[in-house]
């Protein structure tokens, strides 16, 4: 998987061509930044990269011909190990499966906590998805190898914010006595909850959200989307080539929008008979769907922060909706568009650590009503910022 794989991301791509040809690589990396934005993808690109045999006569990229590199395409190769974090006692064969669909496409949401089954996207995870302590030890163990093939063994710890506090110690020893000739290549969408003495020891390469041309670009070029639906995906993807993907296999994706909408229709109206069927309604969809519902908000919410600034002229994610966001406009005109925003990524927030959806909802509801009457309550979401609704 050569970097020309990794989709935008140029400074990523540098970083990577420059670190293989002058030969300074460090043993631990930490890849961050959000989800979908290629961080799999670039280590990857760059276990290739330094495993391949020619690169130095291709500008310190992989050539993508000879033995290895066709080996690290195919996930055959002896030296690139790929973890995932997982629920306690998940079948091997299980993990097994999800490490190779990220050979196929390191795009793909394959991940159990975000995608606990891969046959329903839709499913919540049935059990805590971390590093656990025996998984640890393993990769220890497989780690303490020398190379069997090539110049370096190279570890991908993919979710490495999944290491826990109690596991981190065992994990630092990595860090802190690394074997000659291993690399560790550490992926995380968050860096503030990992530990300070696991992020000192690693050289960090941030990873930026995709800009929606790069996006476009890439389902026309390698899912061979019609241009107009690639546009119209590419700027609800908020960034994420993998989001993107999710938005073409949803069939439901319109009247997912719909009731999005709706549900901010019945916030300004204030009337709990109208608001809660819409919440009951949201809360059982599952809670990736509600994260998805949740951007679909804040696209359509956004499309009104750039109809109130630019007019007709605005570039809008929902071309479709252009008429009913000029209508909000207009009928609304002390609507604060930008505490709106605010409010749905305090929600969206909430939702993925694990807050209560009906609660989380109708707190949100509340905030939006506000809003769009131009009375904003900036501290509304504090009382569900505690472990106990967080948790719940």
């Amino acid at each position: 998987m050569s970097a020309t794989f990794i989709i935008g991301q140029p400074r990523v791509q540098d970083a990577i061509a420059h670190a293989a040809s002058s030969g300074r690589v460090a043993q631990s990396y930490l890849f961050h930044g959000p989800d979908g934005t290629g961080k799999k993808a670039a280590a990857l690109a760059f276990a290739q990269t330094l495993l391949c045999e020619q690169k130095s006569g291709h500008d310190g990229l992989a050539c993508g011909k000879c033995l290895p590199c066709t080996k690290a395409q195919r996930g055959l190769h002896p030296d690139i190990h790929i973890y995932l974090p997982h629920p306690k006692d998940t079948n091997v064969s299980k993990i097994s499966e999800r490490i190779q669909r990220i050979f196929v496409n390191p795009y793909a949401q394959v991940d159990f906590k975000r995608r606990p089954s891969l046959d329903d996207a839709g499913k919540t995870s049935s059990g805590m998805v971390i590093y656990h302590a025996g998984y640890i030890e393993s990769i220890q163990r497989e780690f303490y190898h020398v190379p069997v093939e090539g110049t370096y063994s190279i570890g991908i710890l993919v979710d490495a914010d999944f290491i826990q506090t109690a596991t981190a110690n065992k994990f630092l020893k990595m860090l802190e006595e690394p074997p000659e000739r291993t690399i560790l290549i550490l992926t995380a969408e968050r860096t503030d909850t990992m530990l300070p003495t696991i992020l000192s020891r690693c050289q960090h390469v941030r990873f930026d959200p995709l800009m929606p041309i790069d996006i476009e670009q890439a389902l026309i070029e390698r899912e061979h989307v019609e241009a107009q639906r690639a546009s119209f995906v590419a700027r609800m993807a908020d960034g994420s080539f993998t989001a993107a993907l999710e938005l073409l296999d949803n069939e439901d994706i319109g009247e997912r929008r719909a009731l999005a909408i709706e549900y901010i229709r019945q916030s300004f109206s204030k009337h709990p008979d109208r608001v809660m069927p819409l919440i009951e309604q949201i809360s059982k969809l599952g809670r990736e769907p509600v994260k998805q519902l949740m951007g679909l908000m804040l696209s359509w919410v956004r499309d009104i922060v750039l109809f109130q600034a630019a007019g007709a002229a605005a570039s809008l994610i929902n071309v479709d909706q252009s008429e009913a966001i000029q209508k909000f406009v207009a009928g609304l005109p002390d609507a604060d568009s930008a505490s709106m925003v605010s409010h749905i990524e305090a929600a969206a927030q909430l939702i993925e650590r694990n807050s209560h959806v009906g609660l989380t909802l109708t707190v949100l509801s509340d905030a939006l009503s506000d809003s769009m009457r131009g009375n904003d309550r900036a501290q509304l979401f504090e009382s569900l910022d505690s472990p106990a609704v967080v948790m719940a």
